[in-house]
């Protein structure tokens, strides 16, 4: 059963708002002729940047390797990442910072291309070698693929996408903690969708896996690319439809319906499309008729 630990669905809420912005001054590429460049160097999970001031960090500058990987232009800066190899020390008066850490202390279109880098990276790292025949890959100049040497078979990017659904009845939410999940931290049901399924399957499926409830009445709330699975995150909200919770024990602690005034404990506002599925929920029922918060 293929399952998304909750304690991985954060996802930036300020992200999630500014992630069209943040397309629109980001170009992505394949290549670039370019020697010097603003380097995104990634050491297993973290990002090696410099520290700028108390809170602040900025991404550095300098010449490009021949083993980077271009990703694209900010703002006509052209952009490049590589991955360390463990006994490999980043850029000159640089410093690893977990990448979670580094929401708000970069700009969000460095957050979502430090994203890229770590995905596209790791995507480099896991084809050099073909998955059918076992030769050597290599990089194709036009697309984004590695392509083996002797059979010709490619290996592109490859996102997995999950779900994040919240459930309301009667004016109240469905939260749970999974047994993954830091307790008193209540959270939205999410899980991977599965082969053949289309994404309003997965939400009906893994809400009556995890929780034992029939939905309905399922809209699309928002998405967002979430780099350390790999994965891509598409949020919903839903409405019960029936059944009583019934919490499957490998995956949910326990459950429960919430009004918007008596929330347990849920994730903060940063680095949660859960959280930003809560506050909307919180916003909606604070309304007056005309819309507008109570």
């Amino acid at each position: 059963m293929n399952r998304l630990s909750q304690a991985h669905c954060g996802l930036a809420r300020r992200a999630l708002r500014h992630h069209a912005s943040a397309l629109v001054t980001f170009i992505p590429g394949i290549t670039s002729s370019a020697t010097h460049g603003r380097l995104f160097v990634l050491s297993g999970q973290s990002l090696c940047v410099v520290q700028d001031g108390r809170n602040g960090a900025r991404i550095p500058n300098g010449p490009v390797p021949d083993q980077a990987l271009y990703l694209g232009e900010l703002e006509g800066a052209p952009c490049f990442a590589w991955r360390l190899d463990d006994a490999e020390c980043g850029p000159p008066g640089t410093h690893p910072v977990a990448l979670r850490q580094l929401f708000g202390a970069v700009s969000d279109e460095d957050f979502g291309i430090a994203g890229r880098a770590l995905a596209l990276t790791a995507w480099d790292r896991d084809h050099r070698f073909c998955g059918r025949c076992g030769a050597q890959t290599e990089r194709s100049r036009l697309e984004r693929v590695r392509t083996c040497t002797r059979c010709g078979h490619g290996a592109y990017p490859r996102l997995s996408p999950a779900i994040i659904v919240l459930v309301e009845r009667d004016g109240r939410a469905l939260l749970a903690r999974g047994v993954r999940f830091p307790p008193p931290f209540f959270s939205t049901l999410a899980g991977f969708v599965e082969v053949g399924e289309s994404l309003e399957d997965a939400v009906v499926r893994e809400v009556k896996e995890e929780a034992g409830i029939a939905v309905a009445d399922i809209q699309y709330f928002g998405s967002q690319p979430w780099p350390l699975g790999e994965s891509l995150m598409v949020g919903f909200t839903a409405r019960w439809a029936g059944g009583e919770i019934v919490c499957e024990p490998s995956e949910i602690a326990e459950a429960g319906w919430f009004a918007p005034d008596a929330l347990p404990r849920v994730p903060p506002p940063k680095l949660s499309i859960a959280r930003a599925l809560i506050d909307d929920f919180v916003r909606r029922r604070a309304s007056g008729p005309s819309g507008e918060l109570g």
